[in-house]
């Protein structure tokens, strides 16, 4: 029998519940973490395809490993199956997670993923579009592989293109991840047919979804008028160019602590922002095939490369100075179990 499908358009996240706030345990202090969507390679310009299963570029994730690693900076690998089912990408990833702080998360492409019960298209690489029943199936067979290749289950999801849907919070839970960080705080998706969260802000909370907790990719707002923030930021779309001319006025700039395409001037302003602000968590992150250039539209040569590297050393290097630290995988768990244990004695 055929899958029943979603309709098209996008999934409208709702906010937290005022209560769902995480509530950090002082001793975590202000922290940053990074997460890599590490996958296979596709022209990004072209419709996906099932047969993109290529990952040449992980022969170049050591050297990225390398340079966090000079700065004491741990990564989540968040795989998906065309790495898990490649021998020589988890042989890399056995080797970088020898440091003792790097570790293995999922990330999920349902167009690479199996079973394929569905077509390739555009609405359907949004996970979350897909029947229950399928997406469920698609969680189970990767988080089965990851766990047969690393000898441990994840318990950090993202979902690719961020595509959550009304089911995904339920299945991660009934699947045992403790940690989504699927929400790209203050984005939408909808005209894609994928998901919208304007409604979510850059803190961390409790998702009501068993022990769930969401930790939302990281967005600030810089500029002259960043208290506007996405509001402002929406209302600008509907003038000509009015986002590109506030940005370059210095009124108002929108910012993903990720060095694909935001400028390193905007994210060390943005940083600034986040410590001035009192955040507490910062999520940083990246795709692993801009690890080695021609693979991406963010690294396309070596001199783009150059660029990559340096963007990460400066970001490293004002964090250092504002004293703000990075957390690893375990070390969150830690903090968000202490942060239950505060709340009541169990995860919400």
């Amino acid at each position: 029998m055929g899958h029943r499908f979603a309709p098209a358009g996008g999934y409208r996240v709702p906010a937290p519940a005022p209560d769902a706030a995480i509530a950090w345990p002082e001793g975590f202090g202000t922290r940053f973490t990074v997460f890599v969507d590490t996958e296979e390679e596709f022209d990004w310009t072209r419709p996906l395809r099932r047969e993109n299963r290529a990952t040449e570029a992980m022969r170049a994730l050591p050297g990225m490993h390398r340079l966090f690693a000079a700065h004491g900076v741990p990564a989540s690998y968040m795989v998906d199956h065309p790495i898990v089912t490649c021998p020589k990408s988890v042989d890399i990833l056995g080797e970088l997670l020898a440091d003792g702080r790097s570790a293995i998360g999922t990330q999920l492409h349902p167009w690479v993923n199996p079973p394929f019960d569905e077509a390739v298209t555009p609405h359907n690489s949004f996970v979350g579009n897909l029947p229950r029943e399928l997406e469920a199936a698609k969680l189970a067979v990767l988080t089965g592989a990851i766990a047969a290749a690393f000898g441990k289950r994840p318990v950090m999801f993202r979902a690719g293109r961020y595509g959550i849907g009304p089911n995904s919070l339920s299945l991660l839970a009934a699947e045992g991840y403790r940690v989504d960080t699927s929400m790209r705080s203050g984005y939408d998706y909808s005209a894609e047919g994928g998901p919208d969260f304007t409604a979510i802000g850059n803190s961390g909370f409790w998702t009501g979804e068993g022990g769930l907790a969401e930790l939302p990719l990281t967005t600030l707002y810089t500029g002259m008028a960043r208290r506007g923030g996405a509001g402002l930021y929406g209302a600008l779309r509907h003038l000509p160019k009015g986002r590109g001319v506030a940005s370059r006025l210095g009124l108002l700039s929108r910012v993903a602590l990720t060095p694909e395409e935001m400028p390193i001037d905007l994210a060390l302003e943005a940083i600034r922002v986040a410590a001035g602000e009192g955040a507490r968590l910062l999520l940083f992150s990246y795709h692993s095939p801009s690890a080695a250039p021609g693979y991406t539209p963010y690294v396309r040569d070596a001199a783009e490369l150059r660029a990559f590297h340096a963007w990460w050393e400066a970001a490293f290097g004002l964090l250092a100075k504002l004293g703000i630290a990075s957390a690893s995988h375990d070390e969150i768990l830690a903090a968000l179990d202490r942060a239950a244990l505060a709340r009541g004695g169990v995860r919400p």
